[in-house]
């Protein structure tokens, strides 16, 4: 076990994130999640009969201290770092020129800021297990649609993914950006109800991303985009 690959996590309490969480522990993997809420990554962790293999970390991924601690305490629990998942995010469900700003700071700082800290915070240990980032984007990074600034975060992300792959592969360090578009998840909570159309699960992103995390080692899939069958956009 103490050999096994870990993962850190970001957001990995609900959804897409803990759907990754699940399958990495089901492959072997030790996996830290992380989370604002303490009370949730608590039940997450009951679900699933507190593993040994699990560790949860309350903190927000906006915080350049909360995650360099997050990095640090997977490392002294399980000695090694090998796949970074920088999966926390969120919508605020409005539009550049009728929605609320209020909220929109917050959302800059989880969607965009928050996987390049993650970056910062764990290169040094994946230079030294030669790793893997993975960031977490949207098919709303690639396809506009009117007044969208969740879209434009997950543009953020997307260009983020290849600049980062463009400076870290020199040290033997893989980055995978998976793109997903409509998932059935919490992510739809503030809209009231679910997209109408078909929609994929969280565990079909999640078997992607750890489909891209067990490449043959030397192989680096960049570009991951996964859409629902019926999803024209």
């Amino acid at each position: 076990m103490t050999d096994s690959p870990v993962a850190l996590i970001t957001g990995g309490g609900s959804g897409i994130g803990a759907a990754i969480a699940r399958r990495l522990l089901d492959a072997g993997h030790r996996v830290a999640v992380t989370g604002r809420g303490e009370e949730r990554l608590r039940g997450f962790a009951r679900e699933l009969g507190d593993p040994d293999g699990l560790l949860t970390i309350a903190g927000s991924a906006a915080e350049y201290d909360e995650v360099r601690s997050a990095v640090e305490r997977t490392l002294k629990e399980f000695g090694r770092l090998d796949t970074v998942v920088a999966n926390a995010g969120f919508a605020t469900h409005d539009t550049v020129a009728e929605g609320e700003p209020a909220g929109w700071t917050e959302m800059v700082l989880t969607n965009v800021l928050g996987p390049a800290l993650l970056v910062r915070a764990s290169i040094d240990a994946l230079k030294e297990s030669r790793g893997r980032i993975v960031l977490v984007g949207s098919v709303a990074g690639f396809v506009n649609t009117p007044g969208n600034i969740y879209g434009a975060t997950k543009w953020a992300v997307t260009g983020l993914a290849e600049n980062t792959r463009r400076q870290v592969t020199q040290w033997g360090v893989g980055v995978t950006l998976i793109a997903p578009g409509r998932v059935e998840t919490p992510f739809w909570d503030g809209l009231g109800s679910l997209p109408a159309g078909g929609l994929l699960t969280a565990d079909q992103i999640a078997d992607s991303v750890v489909w891209a995390i067990r490449q043959p080692e030397g192989v680096d899939v960049n570009t991951v985009v996964v859409r629902p069958i019926g999803q024209p956009n």
